[in-house]
């Protein structure tokens, strides 16, 4: 049977056609540009396809050796980190899903109160270098190592797993652990998926926390690099602007540069990701 089209749906398509050449518009431009060749960026004659298409901007991005640098220690924040806080807000979430656990409401709304207001900045501050996390890769995981609003979503999503299930583990004498670890998890991949999602683009994006607990440059991640590199322009390249041949260093080429440089390892995760994603987002968020 054909499908027929109704005034809404017509609308919900122009609408989101919309959103999507307004969202990927900018990021395709950025693209452009970097890839042309110096002398159309100047000129202004780059729109929606690059011209002159050359990688020499990406060549002399990746080749520094703080790019390089800075990538290492972002992978490795984003790995450990989204393991730690997956760990701890997965035994958070199952935890607060059960109602027979001692002062379940009482811990909820303690969660609950933090979305809301939280001890600032300073506060913050003063207990991370009071634990001697200052200048570590501690510093960039455990203070934001749980999101109250990521246990709650995960928590809904425990709550929607059988209770037969756990029931039948009970009688083969699994404890709550063995429960939570052989039947629980194997059960919620989209969950996992989701929130982990969530806390990789967090920790890839995080730009805060270096400003606030590191000093040393070695530990900086790529966010807090590629700043530097888009403020200092082509001067942070010394005083030479040449690239070889009649090429030079131009302003613009190298911020998009830099940008996509940045970007697109973490939106190149989300395609693999998807089904997981969108299927933990709605089952998350609504209990049956």
């Amino acid at each position: 049977m054909k499908k027929k089209w109704s005034l809404f749906s017509a609308v919900n398509v122009v609408v989101l056609l919309f959103v999507a050449v307004v969202t990927i518009y900018p990021f395709w431009y950025m693209l452009s540009i970097s890839l042309s060749k110096d002398i159309f960026v100047l000129r202004g004659e780059v729109t929606l396809f690059p011209k002159g298409l050359n990688f020499d901007m990406y060549t002399m991005v990746l080749s520094d050796p703080r790019i390089m640098r800075a990538y290492g220690n972002t992978i490795l924040y984003v790995v450990l980190g989204t393991l730690i806080s997956l760990v701890i807000t997965a035994m958070g979430a199952y935890s607060l899903s059960k109602k027979r656990m001692v002062f379940h409401k009482g811990f909820t709304l303690i969660i609950i109160f933090t979305m809301f207001f939280s001890g600032g900045m300073i506060p913050t501050f003063l207990v991370v270098k009071s634990f001697g996390l200052m200048d570590t890769l501690w510093a960039m995981v455990l203070p934001g190592a749980v999101n109250s609003f990521n246990l709650l979503v995960m928590r809904t999503f425990f709550q929607n797993v059988p209770v037969e299930l756990e029931e039948s583990g009970t009688m083969d004498g699994l404890t709550d652990f063995g429960i939570f670890i052989r039947i629980v998890i194997p059960l919620s991949q989209a969950a996992f998926a989701t929130i982990g999602l969530y806390y990789a683009v967090a920790l890839w994006n995080n730009f805060t926390l270096p400003f606030l607990y590191l000093t040393d440059e070695k530990l900086f991640p790529l966010q807090v690099v590629l700043r530097s590199i888009v403020l200092a322009g082509a001067s942070g390249y010394g005083e030479s602007t040449g690239i070889g041949g009649d090429n030079v260093i131009v302003e613009e080429s190298l911020k998009y540069t830099v940008i996509m440089v940045a970007t697109l390892p973490i939106l190149m995760i989300y395609p693999f990701l998807q089904k997981y994603f969108v299927k933990g987002a709605l089952i998350g968020a609504v209990k049956g």
